[in-house]
């Protein structure tokens, strides 16, 4: 018998034990486990020993294992049936410190339900969404597959870390040293959102980072702009003029062999990304811009998840003080982001800016570089099964179609579990954009909360019933 045939009873199971859902997220909710203060780590393990008996609960063999830092959980549900598929669901426990205190608007560690300024009702904590609310989300799914069928449809590994709110620096040594305790085909991250409250999405790629700081240098000291004015090189000079050429008249990016590498979407990706009518008045509007300054040739939503960019992040030389000082600095700096996506190469990117920058410098400068960060772009098969399977899930549950969506930004993880594990990571959460995330008055949408639930239902039943 296909799972699908039983999602029905498991929904009605899931909708039945809402109640119990949401007060079992509340006893997570009121845990202080924040990773960044030393003070908060006895509640950070707390959290991670209530999590894994949560978890146990419902038939997995779990466990807390220590790390260098906080604690992480690894819980498994495997059976005897053979072939199915086996997921490794990735979540954190850690929150953000919840400073400042005073803009909250009750206590962050007392979950409540409230009303939203549109009627919406809403789960406000710190934690609601980033990340308790949304692994809940995963956790009280499988309860109910365990609690309408006596069992899981695929076969799962879940683990959850405790500082991913922190970068994650003594998780990743520990995916190295756990590597065949997570093995499995592909993993299963709730840690995104929604494009809107309606509608539901998937992340399947995310852009990569090259990080430099460049040094222009020249004279041996400040110099006296009366005395060497118009004679000496000025470093605040040279280094504008090559950064002002990074871009042409078009928004396009000027390093020789920039775009090597970098496709396009595939037709009927940027159809369905046309139609979410992502405008500049909606987007740049509440932020008091208008125009979009990407190449001008690609729609605003490829400009900021599909294609690459090159930002000037700050850029320091001279005097800044109070008054004026006639001085021509000895020298200027200026660091420089790329966000790159699927098809570059971030060294050959780095190199690329560094002999662009070092092409462009007149006699008597020079240029030194540092690199502050390196990560390829993460992007999933727009063919693969699991992902195909969770997208007719979720179109199901939501009675909309779900926006198969890149983000701009970068999520480690994902790159850890592909470089470390071998893993392709589907990226599904059910956060919004107005949830408050690592800021005062933090919420989850309780729909979000409860839908996601039902989606996750769905999502393990299609995984199951999908070909290998």
């Amino acid at each position: 018998m296909s799972a699908s045939s039983h999602v029905q009873t498991v929904l009605a199971r899931a909708d039945a034990d809402f109640d119990s859902a949401l007060q079992r997220l509340f006893a997570l909710l009121r845990i202080k486990s924040i990773s960044a203060d030393p003070a908060f780590a006895a509640d950070c393990k707390a959290a991670a020993e209530h999590l894994a008996a949560d978890i146990a609960s419902i038939g997995f063999d779990a466990e807390v294992r220590p790390t260098a830092g906080h604690p992480a959980i690894v819980a498994k549900a495997k059976s005897n049936t053979g072939n199915r598929p086996h997921a490794l669901f990735y979540g954190h426990y850690d929150v953000q410190p919840v400073d400042p205190l005073e803009l909250w608007h009750r206590p962050p560690f007392e979950p409540v339900i409230a009303d939203h300024a549109d009627g919406r009702k809403i789960i406000v904590a710190r934690g609601a969404q980033d990340d308790k609310g949304q692994l809940s989300t995963f956790i009280e799914a499988c309860r109910a597959w365990k609690d309408a069928t006596g069992e899981l449809p695929i076969d799962l590994t879940i683990v959850i870390e405790g500082e991913e709110e922190v970068g994650s620096k003594n998780f990743v040594p520990f995916l190295d040293a756990h590597k065949k305790d997570l093995a499995a085909d592909f993993a299963l991250v709730c840690d995104t959102g929604m494009w809107d409250p309606a509608t539901p999405a998937i992340t399947t790629s995310l852009r990569g980072l090259v990080y430099e700081e460049v040094k222009i240098k020249a004279a041996n000291r400040d110099l006296h702009s009366g005395v060497y004015g118009g004679g000496a090189q000025n470093p605040i000079r040279v280094l504008t003029r090559i950064l002002g050429g990074l871009h042409d008249e078009h928004g396009r990016i000027t390093i020789p062999g920039f775009y090597d590498g970098v496709k396009d979407l595939p037709p009927e990706i940027l159809a369905q990304w046309k139609g979410l009518n992502l405008t500049a008045e909606s987007f740049l509007g509440p932020i008091g811009l208008s125009i979009p300054s990407g190449e001008d040739d690609r729609l605003l939503i490829e400009q900021l998840i599909s294609r690459p960019t090159c930002d000037i992040n700050g850029i320091v030389g001279g005097y800044t003080g109070e008054g004026s000082k006639t001085v021509i600095a000895a020298e200027a700096s200026a660091k420089v982001s790329f966000r790159i996506v699927e098809g570059q190469d971030p060294n050959k990117i780095r190199d690329a800016f560094r002999a662009y920058v070092t092409a462009r410098l007149p006699g008597d400068c020079r240029a030194e570089f540092l690199d502050h960060s390196n990560g390829a772009a993460i992007a999933l098969p727009w063919d693969m099964k699991p992902l195909t399977a969770a997208s007719r899930a979720l179109t199901e549950e939501w009675g909309k179609e779900a926006v198969l969506i890149g983000s701009g930004a970068s999520i480690p993880i994902v790159a850890d579990f592909k470089r470390t594990l071998g893993l392709d990571s589907v990226l599904i959460g059910f956060g919004l954009d107005d949830d408050n995330i690592h800021s005062p008055n933090e919420k989850y949408d309780l729909n979000s909360f409860q839908k996601g639930i039902r989606s996750w239902v769905r999502i393990l039943g299609a995984l199951a019933d999908a070909p290998r």
